[in-house]
């Protein structure tokens, strides 16, 4: 299990980001969390299957298809064993 943070910069709130990070991550097997910013930017907690997490990072690089992805901060932590994934 791995788990990694992200900030996502650009046009990134008001695009579905956030819906549509949960419905993958959920169909992924992948906890944690995605929540907007005071600041603009998306930030999303992701924990499981190396893989897994993986697709969810490369997504968040892109972005949906009405988002415009700036530039992507990923971070990498210990996992703490979330479940489920929820929007913040």
């Amino acid at each position: 299990m791995v788990r990694r943070r992200v900030i996502v910069h650009g046009r990134v709130q008001g695009v579905f980001f956030r819906d549509t990070v949960r419905r993958m991550a959920q169909s992924r097997g992948v906890s944690g969390w995605v929540s907007n910013r005071s600041d603009g930017a998306v930030e999303a907690v992701f924990e499981g299957d190396p893989e897994a997490v993986e697709s969810m990072l490369r997504f968040c690089r892109r972005g949906p298809e009405r988002a415009v992805v700036d530039r992507v901060e990923e971070f990498q932590e210990e996992p703490e064993g979330l479940e489920g994934f929820r929007i913040a």
